[in-house]
């Protein structure tokens, strides 16, 4: 069942962020580390235009190690700023305020240059729903100015916050976008989070969570829910599975199955109830339970 979500909320939030636009120097826009490519939102790329913007991306402390390190060299030969952080420890975030005012520096200079007192940066932060952009923006201005939550669309107006003397925050609603053209991205923001669960066949999109998790992440998926499956599960794929995953969700009942007796989700007859299976593994992959995994990957955007 293909996934597409536009709610009203969210046409009011796309109005909201372009009208408020002109009013800042520069954007933070704010990504799931786990989702480098997914995250990223093409609505706000149209609206933004050629405004001045910082990417962070977000709670790196549950992304792969190694497809980040691959991450950040994919950004680098782009040349485009992109800044890791993870809000549990605030690991990151005061790279975030130096990105600012670097690439803030020319105007700044303009500024100062025509007689001007040094003037008060005004950023943007954006993002889609549960990003951890609340959590980011606590962290980046020292307070718990911005509701969090682990629901999406937990933050429901905009308001200004300090950074420092310096810089000014306007935290905007989040933001999805009207159609998801590509619907790996869709099932990949479902298993995050970014969609409301309520919203999605949480059975759909844990089954395409399996099917991910088995072909990048078979030891540790397989070692914690006792799953016993080889390599011939995947020989009637062809090179572009991944590319076509969720045209395959049905072949993730089985391993889901597997996950639902391991944890005792079952019903009279000794049945799997498959609802409960899911909540309980898409729960324990946003957790961070299962491992530090990532579902976007460098050929995804490449």
């Amino acid at each position: 069942m293909p996934i597409q979500w536009f709610p009203g909320h969210m046409a009011r939030a796309r109005r909201v962020l372009s009208e408020n636009l002109r009013l800042c120097d520069i954007v933070i826009e704010i990504r799931d580390a786990r989702l480098p490519y997914s995250s990223s939102n093409p609505e706000i790329n149209r609206l933004l235009g050629d405004k001045p913007r910082v990417i962070v991306l977000n709670k790196n402390d549950l992304a792969d190690p190694v497809i980040t390190e691959e991450w950040k060299e994919f950004y680098t030969e782009k040349n485009i700023p992109v800044i890791f952080t993870d809000c549990r420890s605030g690991s990151g975030v005061k790279e975030v305020v130096k990105a600012i005012n670097d690439k803030m520096q020319p105007y700044i200079q303009k500024c100062i240059a025509k007689g001007r007192k040094k003037p008060v940066i005004k950023a943007m932060a954006v993002g889609i729903p549960n990003v951890g952009k609340s959590s980011f923006i606590n962290k980046i201005t020292g307070r718990a100015g911005a509701k969090t939550g682990d629901k999406p669309g937990v933050t429901r107006n905009i308001q200004w916050l300090n950074i420092n003397p310096d810089i000014m925050l306007l935290d905007m609603p989040g933001l999805l976008w009207p159609k998801f053209e590509d619907q790996n991205c869709a099932y990949k923001l479902a298993a995050s989070g970014a969609i409301k669960d309520d919203i999605s066949d949480v059975t759909e999109i844990a089954c395409y969570l399996c099917l991910l998790l088995a072909k990048r992440y078979r030891e540790a998926f397989f070692g914690r829910y006792g799953i016993d499956l080889d390599d011939s599960f995947f020989e009637k794929y062809d090179d572009g599975y991944l590319e076509c995953l969720y045209t395959h969700i049905a072949d993730g009942v089985p391993i889901l199955e597997t996950v639902g007796r391991k944890r005792g989700c079952l019903i009279k007859g000794g049945e799997v109830d498959l609802t409960r299976a899911s909540n309980i593994l898409l729960d324990e992959f946003r957790g961070g339970k299962i491992g530090r995994i990532s579902l976007d990957f460098t050929e995804d955007e490449k």
